[in-house]
């Protein structure tokens, strides 16, 4: 089951996905969509990455509710500095975090996380994986940044997928 359907939510996924982009439900639609619905996973099977494993669900619905905590409170800041930004110009700077995420998973999780924050840039990852730069819109101290990212966002990372 598994050679000829690799990822069967996937499979369903696109299946709707296309009847409803095609917005009418005929044969030839229903046909079309389950050959891009069974050919697109077999196609892309040598693109993807060996599952992840994902442990202490507890900890991985705290940092979801904290990265949309985030999201709200970065979305005001940057507002409030563009709105501002005559009387209080933005301390716009880059910030060197150490990080000791080796999987590639929590990595790719982190940089997520971090396009999705308004007001962080992913700009440069060590080739050893243990620095991470981040353009920041309005940095006041950086140690603080730093170590707040860290425990926010590695140390969870770290704990759920290592």
């Amino acid at each position: 089951m598994k050679r000829w359907l690799p990822s069967p939510w996937l499979s369903l996924a696109l299946l709707c996905g296309w009847l409803l982009l095609a917005r009418e439900f005929s044969t030839a639609q229903l046909l079309l969509g389950l050959l891009v619905a069974l050919a697109t996973p077999l196609l892309a099977r040598p693109l993807r990455p060996t599952p992840g494993r994902l442990a202490h669900l507890p900890v991985l619905a705290r940092l979801i509710l904290r990265v949309g905590l985030h999201v709200l409170q970065s979305s005001l800041a940057v507002a409030r500095g563009i709105v501002f930004a005559r009387s209080r110009p933005p301390r716009a700077a880059f910030a060197d975090i150490p990080i000791a995420l080796r999987d590639e998973h929590a990595l790719a999780a982190l940089a997520m996380i971090v396009t999705v924050v308004p007001g962080t840039v992913w700009c440069e990852l060590a080739p050893d994986r243990s620095v991470l730069r981040l353009h920041v819109f309005d940095l006041d101290d950086e140690a603080a940044f730093v170590e707040r990212f860290r425990a926010d966002y590695v140390d969870a990372l770290k704990e759920i997928f290592e």
